[in-house]
């Protein structure tokens, strides 16, 4: 059965100043949590050579890619020195923001051995990959001076539910929103999702960036497709002739 427990991004010292110390707090205890499972996968499932490939899935099933993520990374952040970790596995998890947090962080870093921990984190990152998730290198130019109007977006999967996870949910198309305007106050950015048609509210952070149009499935480019047509039916006309 899933943990549920919502996932707080945010230190301790943060919680109190925001007065969330309650959420801070069942997310700690589901780190740690998480971290035992971890554990316990690894110790059952290293026979001494080899680990078993499927140790993964229990874990995920359990805590999520999520909180695997940030347990996982926050074990090689507070293990930075030790050279028993590979050079990939460390890159990968300098990428990933685990906010300082001095008196707790050391609570939920993994125990098993270095180098059997490692093989996990390559079989973590192994199952990632398998979703086909689109990421940062599908997008293009600079998200930071990018107008989102009118363009297909990646929605990053940090602000799905796990079980939206997949490339499907993932492009939207901006219609518009303050938060399309790279210079705005206003965050607020209105899309629809090409997979289902839906169209919703999300901040401007959400999104990883444009998608870069090499990358568009077919199935994106026909609901694209048939999105304008439909707009330009609908457009308001005068006099007999379409409006542009």
């Amino acid at each position: 059965m899933m943990n549920d427990t919502y996932l707080y991004p945010y230190s301790s010292a943060e919680a109190r100043d925001r007065n969330e110390l309650p959420l801070w707090r069942e997310s700690h205890k589901a780190n740690i949590a998480c971290r035992n499972a971890i554990e316990d996968a690894i110790r059952q499932s290293f026979d001494g050579m080899h680990l078993d490939k499927d140790c993964i899935t229990p874990v995920l099933e359990e805590y999520g890619y999520k909180r695997t993520t940030w347990v996982l990374a926050n074990t090689l952040h507070e293990l930075k020195w030790d050279g028993r970790f590979g050079h990939g596995n460390k890159q990968w998890a300098e990428k990933i923001y685990i906010p300082i947090d001095l008196n707790h962080n050391s609570d939920f870093v993994v125990r098993s051995h270095p180098a059997v921990l490692d093989g996990f984190v390559g079989l973590y990152r192994k199952a990632v990959q398998a979703l086909d998730l689109f990421g940062a290198e599908h997008c293009v130019g600079d998200r930071a001076e990018q107008d989102f109007t009118g363009k297909v977006l990646v929605l990053s999967p940090e602000a799905l539910r796990e079980q939206y996870w997949g490339q499907d949910y993932q492009l939207l198309y901006a219609r518009s929103g303050f938060g399309c305007a790279p210079h705005s106050s206003g965050r607020a950015v209105f899309a629809t999702c090409l997979s289902d048609g839906e169209t919703a509210r999300w901040n401007r952070e959400d999104f990883i960036g444009v998608l870069d149009d090499k990358f568009l499935p077919d199935w994106a480019r026909e609901k694209l497709e048939e999105m304008m047509t439909q707009e330009q039916t609908d457009a308001p006309s005068m006099g007999g002739m379409k409006m542009k």
